[in-house]
């Protein structure tokens, strides 16, 4: 069995077409390659909302599980250009986890909703029978905006650059060296680990949407954002291009790799490119107000690369080097949940 989202042709078959009641409120609902649910409130307003899993990693720890988590589901929200305000928290918890735990855990939840801006307005808790796993529930966040005021993956324009924030694998990167410190630490030494200690701290992914959101939008800046999650920058990239019903040109030699993802990435045996991308973002906008956004994202003290530009003469992701174009095909694995589960197995730590 497949770990992680099913494969496209199971979503398209049940959770795309199967949505329940229809309602002319609905904008945007389940879709391939989209972040948020859109929603009519009357008037001129809408609502933006997203549910993601929450997780409890035990290696991680409570705090730290509680701060990723949270920052996982804003990001999401985050990419229509505006904070998330409320959120609702489902917590299906192992029955082995004890209230002092779960006490730091939901304290770190709070504190990271707080400096979020977030109000938590309601959910569900308990411990059950075989819920003693990673991922230790969802939540779902949401705000509200003028309806012409919100951007979606799927609204990138012809001939739009396509910008990546800091690094490929910046999730994988980020989580595995902090989940396996000592590991890493003697492998890759003291040096690029204390570099490594950054990259958890600088996953929050909202202030960087909202930064580059400042030079404007729709045709006065940024069309349309994505996060970089699961299948890593080649899969943010196939996902954006076709939501938008576009095809697009990726410079893949101009994907940055920090150096230390790199070594990270030899490591645990996973394409950067194919890796979890969580705290990256993929950012379109139009070709004039590029430089802007770079500007302004550097000024925010966000790295952010040019790596493609979207065309509406093609159907399909291809990717260009210096020596020559190849069709790029969406990723059907992360390599990430192998590796994890893989040093899991040998006892790293």
């Amino acid at each position: 069995m497949q770990i992680g989202k099913p494969r496209r042709g199971v979503l398209s078959d049940t959770i795309w077409r199967l949505t329940g009641a229809r309602s002319r409120d609905v904008i945007t609902g389940p879709s391939f390659g989209v972040d948020v649910s859109v929603l009519r409130l009357g008037g001129d307003r809408v609502m933006i909302a997203n549910c993601d899993p929450i997780s409890l990693i035990p290696s991680l720890g409570p705090s730290d599980s509680a701060k990723m988590s949270v920052h996982e589901v804003a990001s999401d929200v985050g990419t229509s250009g505006h904070a998330p305000r409320y959120a609702l928290f489902d917590l299906n918890l192992p029955p082995k986890i004890s209230d002092r735990t779960f006490e730091e855990y939901w304290k770190a939840v709070s504190k990271s909703c707080a400096e979020l801006g977030v109000s938590i307005v309601g959910g569900h808790t308990g411990r059950f029978e075989g819920c003693d796993y990673t991922i230790a529930g969802s939540a779902t966040m949401w705000t509200s905006c003028d309806k012409d005021e919100y951007l979606a993956s799927s609204m990138a324009k012809d001939r739009d650059d396509l910008i990546l924030t800091k690094s490929a694998a910046y999730g994988a990167t980020a989580v595995l060296s902090r989940v396996f410190p000592r590991t890493v630490r003697r492998t890759l030494g003291s040096t690029v680990f204390r570099e490594l200690l950054d990259y958890f701290d600088d996953m929050d992914t909202v202030e960087d949407s909202l930064a580059a959101v400042e030079v404007g939008i729709h045709d006065r800046g940024v069309t349309a954002i994505h996060d970089a999650t699961e299948g890593g920058v080649l899969a943010a990239v196939y996902e954006m291009a076709a939501a938008s019903k576009m095809g697009c040109n990726l410079y893949i030699e101009n994907i940055p790799v920090s150096e230390a993802t790199m070594q990270v990435s030899r490591l645990f045996h996973i394409d950067p490119m194919t890796s979890l991308g969580e705290g990256s973002l993929l950012i379109a906008c139009r070709p004039d107000k590029t430089n802007r956004v770079l500007r302004r994202l550097k000024s925010k003290g966000t790295s952010a690369t040019v790596i493609g530009q979207v065309s509406s003469k093609l159907r399909r992701v291809r990717g260009v080097t210096k020596n020559g174009t190849f069709t790029i095909a969406y990723p059907t694995k992360d390599p990430y949940w192998k590796a994890y589960s893989t040093a899991v197995r040998k006892g790293w730590s």
